[in-house]
């Protein structure tokens, strides 16, 4: 039987998402905007909630296209704020749309959104060797500054704690205990 992460539990969406997503280096514009307004909706919520929703955000925000979203107008916040299939938050869903437009400006003053958020943990990976799950922090100080850095650049529900999750969703720390089966075969 294969170790992981206690967290994965035996759900089976938790365990997919587990051994096929989180902590895999990503570099898809498109996927990191998904990360993103996902993580925000998460706040104050169990990713539970979230996963079970992923398919309903996906067609409710145009596949997480940040160019499309970024053009929302007050008929379309409307419309999501009616839509039961995702989690109905005037701020949250807002701030999806806001992101969105700081997200685009990001991809044109650098290129892709990808150069500008990779640049704090140098550009790859950042490998940890926890043992337990308790060990893992809820923040750091890269995310500290992402969050900082992204507020000031007009971003919302981007605290350090949704900063850091983000961080590991998206393969830019390795926190997969080192007994679980995925820690290596990330690494590689």
């Amino acid at each position: 039987m294969l170790q992981r992460c206690d967290w994965a539990g035996t759900d089976p969406l938790y365990v997919a998402y587990h051994d096929e997503e989180w902590g895999v280096p990503l570099h898809d514009d498109q996927k990191l905007f998904e990360f993103l307004i996902l993580e925000g909706a998460q706040a104050g919520l169990s990713w539970s909630t979230i996963l079970k929703k992923r398919d309903n955000y996906r067609r409710a925000f145009d596949h997480f296209d940040p160019r499309i979203v970024a053009g929302y107008d007050e008929s379309k916040l409307s419309a999501l704020l009616a839509d039961a299939g995702i989690v109905r938050n005037r701020l949250k869903i807002a701030a999806a749309i806001s992101n969105a437009q700081c997200f685009v400006k990001i991809q044109e003053e650098f290129g892709s959104f990808d150069r500008y958020i990779w640049q704090f943990s140098g550009g790859k990976p950042i490998r940890n060797a926890w043992q337990r799950l308790s060990e893992i922090p809820t923040h750091t100080p890269i995310s500290d500054a992402m969050s900082r850095e992204l507020k000031r650049r007009g971003f919302r529900f981007v605290g350090s704690t949704i900063c850091y999750a983000f961080m590991q969703a998206v393969g830019m720390v390795n926190d997969h205990i080192v007994s679980c089966f995925r820690y290596d075969q990330i690494q590689a």
